[in-house]
C-alpha cells in the first residue's frame, strides 16, 4: 500500500531540479528563503523539489524548511562533485554512506579535523534502505556507469587544487567533495529524518577541474534525474507521524 509520507528532493543548481519539475503532476509553488518549494507527485509519490543553492548555509536552511512546512519523512539530495578515488570516473554516481564538513576546524580546541564541536558524531549517516533502494535503481537506468557507496565531503569550496585532493583524501578517506551534502545530512539528522546524497562525478577534484566541469556537468545531471526518478518508482517511505 502507498504511503502518503513526503519526500523532499534538494538540488544546489535549477539545471539539477528543472527536469524533475518538468515531470511533476499538480505542482504547486510556494517561496521561502528566496527558495522556490515545488509540492506536487512525481513517478507517483508525493514530493518537494527545491533548489537550494550552491553552500552549505543554503543547503542547510532549505533543509529545515523541508521539515518544518512540509513535515517530509526522508530527504534527496541530487547533484554533481569531484571525485576523490581513482576508480571513480567522470560519470559515475556516488551514493553516501555518509557525510561530513571537510573545512570544520577546532583542533584548537582538541577536536578532530572536520568534527563540529559539540555534536555527538564526526559524521552523519545516511540511511541505510533509500541507499541500497539507490543503488539497485541505478544500475536498472543508468546501466553504462558504475556505482560507488561512500563518504561525501563537503565544503564551501570549489576544489580544483591536487594537493587539496590529497588532503582531503588522506584525512577523511572522501569519495567525493562538493558544497551542500553534508549540511544536508547535518540537518536531517538533527531532525531525526531519514536522508541520503547522490553525486554524479563531473570533475576529478584537481587541477584538471575546471575544464572538466562544464563538460561534463550536463551528462551528470542526466544520471542524477534519471535515479532520482527510479528510486521514487521503487522507495515506499512510511507516512508522517
Amino acid at each position: 500500500m502507498e504511503s502518503n509520507g513526503i519526500i523532499g528532493i534538494i538540488g544546489a543548481m535549477e539545471e539539477e531540479v528543472a527536469r524533475l519539475k518538468e515531470q511533476m503532476e499538480g505542482m504547486e509553488v510556494r517561496t521561502k528563503a528566496s527558495m522556490e518549494f515545488c509540492r506536487g507527485r512525481l513517478m507517483g509519490k508525493e514530493v518537494v523539489v527545491v533548489r537550494s543553492g550552491i553552500g552549505k548555509v543554503n543547503a542547510g536552511i532549505c533543509t529545515q524548511i523541508l521539515v518544518d512546512e512540509y513535515h517530509v519523512c526522508a530527504v534527496i539530495n541530487t547533484g554533481i562533485a569531484g571525485s576523490l578515488r581513482a576508480e571513480i570516473d567522470i560519470g559515475d554516481i556516488v551514493l553516501s554512506t555518509d557525510a561530513l564538513q571537510h573545512d570544520m576546524d577546532a583542533a584548537a580546541f582538541g577536536y578532530p579535523a572536520g568534527q563540529i564541536p559539540r555534536m555527538d558524531t564526526l559524521s552523519f549517516a545516511a540511511d541505510v534502505t533509500l541507499r541500497e533502494t539507490a543503488k539497485t535503481a541505478c544500475q536498472r537506468v543508468n546501466p553504462d556507469i558504475c556505482v560507488h557507496e561512500g563518504r561525501v565531503v563537503s565544503g564551501d569550496q570549489f576544489i580544483s587544487d591536487k594537493a587539496k585532493k590529497e588532503w582531503l583524501i588522506d584525512q577523511f578517506a572522501g569519495y567525493c567533495t562538493e558544497m551542500e551534502g553534508a549540511a544536508v545530512a547535518q540537518a536531517a539528522h538533527l531532525n531525526g529524518v531519514p536522508f541520503l546524497i547522490i553525486r554524479a562525478i563531473s570533475d576529478k577534484a584537481d587541477d584538471s577541474a575546471h575544464e572538466d566541469y562544464p563538460a561534463f556537468e550536463a551528462k551528470a545531471i542526466t544520471h542524477c534525474v534519471n535515479l532520482t526518478a527510479a528510486i521514487l518508482q521503487d522507495y515506499n517511505p512510511a507516512a508522517p507521524v
